[in-house]
């Protein structure tokens, strides 16, 4: 079962990883930072290891990006995203797993402190 981790971020600036450029990630005590960051990598090995994780990337500033949509019959490019949205979509995670329960259990290891984390199944 393939399912995606959506990570949706409000970093001001924008960096990668999300959580050092939050609000909340901010005010965590450095040595926390750390071991949070160090706790996360492992993890990613870990799930590269089992085979579980596909793919992953951040994505770049959400100034940078495009909307496209088709009005009138006409095909429109605006600047994106929506400009009425704080969060904004900042990276994923591609996994292959047994069960939606396992997807769920590492979707709940990917929580840190300012962002939110979706968890959706491929179609």
């Amino acid at each position: 079962m393939k399912y995606l981790i959506l990570i949706h971020s409000n970093p001001q600036p924008w960096g990668h990883p999300t959580f050092d450029f939050t609000e909340e990630g901010r005010a965590t005590p450095v040595a926390e930072r750390e071991r949070m960051n160090k706790e996360f990598e492992e993890m990613l090995t870990e799930l590269s290891e089992a085979g579980e994780l596909i793919s992953g990337q951040a994505l770049g500033p959400a100034a940078d990006a495009k909307i496209y949509r088709l009005k009138g019959g006409r095909r429109i490019a605006t600047d994106g995203p929506y400009a009425e949205a704080k969060e904004h979509l900042a990276g994923f995670f591609l996994l292959d797993v047994a069960s939606q329960e396992r997807a769920e259990a590492i979707a709940e290891r990917f929580t840190s402190p300012g962002d939110t984390i979706e968890l959706r199944p491929l179609m």
